[in-house]
């Protein structure tokens, strides 16, 4: 086996750190593929025919300096475990990403990202939603429909408010909003059942709302790097409950 060769079972094929600049031509010779891992690379180009590979449940394209992925991409329906596009140079996404309904986990961050597909809220399975360090200034308002959703990673960005669908993530227990340009924390927060920790670092918070200590599952809070004081109730009132607020 040379430096350029995978290495594989009857369903996998892995070639991190490989020092590809192209998908090698082995791939193409297993198209009941259900893992392949291609990070740490330096590929240009996913060509179409990735499409083709239906059986794939997980992919990782992440680290590499890839600054497209094709619509081809969308035609992996079976995909539902993992699909990594993070440390790239991605500047848009395709919205046939968005028929990728069973996947579980997607990480789009490190990128230079403006927007996320507009109908993002069809990948009604999605678990696991990380967007971070990319230029984000807003989500698109399907993202309500992500219904399983139980992290979102948003750091790093140029958010300064949240859709009003983001009530509807009834799942969701992890936000991470560090390093946006929120002035206020976002009332569409309000009344999130599961929402365990709650990270708003280093953004321009001007005050805080009264409802925060009515978050029923909030068990951290972190508001440190911010120009805001903690209201002595609300203050109080979260640390009753177990809550740990750093400021």
């Amino acid at each position: 086996m040379n430096d350029h060769e995978g290495v594989a079972d009857e369903s996998a094929l892995t070639y991190w750190r490989a020092g590809l600049d192209t998908v090698p031509d082995e791939v193409w010779l297993h198209p009941d593929l259900t893992v392949l891992l291609l990070p740490d690379n330096a590929l240009t180009h996913i060509p179409a025919r990735i499409g083709t590979l239906k059986a794939l449940h997980t992919l990782d394209l992440g680290h590499n300096r890839l600054t497209r992925v094709p619509d081809e991409l969308g035609e992996l329906v079976g995909l539902d475990r993992f699909l990594y596009l993070h440390d790239n140079e991605l500047g848009s996404l395709p919205d046939s990403l968005c028929r990728l309904t069973r996947l579980a986990y997607l990480n789009v961050g490190e990128n230079a990202l403006t927007e996320l597909p507009e109908s993002l809220g069809s990948m009604r399975d999605l678990v696991e939603l990380r967007a971070q360090h990319n230029r984000l200034t807003a989500l698109p308002p399907s993202i309500g429909g992500l219904a399983s959703l139980r992290e979102l990673w948003l750091r790093g960005n140029r958010l300064r408010a949240l859709p009003d669908s983001v009530r509807h993530l009834q799942a969701l227990r992890e936000l991470e909003l560090r390093e946006n340009a929120f002035t206020a924390v976002p009332e569409a927060l309000r009344g999130l059942p599961l929402l365990r920790r709650l990270d708003l670092r280093s953004n321009r918070l001007r005050e805080l709302p009264g409802w925060l200590a009515e978050l029923p599952a909030l068990e951290k809070l972190d508001l440190r790097w911010n120009d805001v004081e903690v209201p002595r109730d609300v203050l109080r009132d979260l640390e009753r409950r177990g809550c740990v607020v750093l400021r």
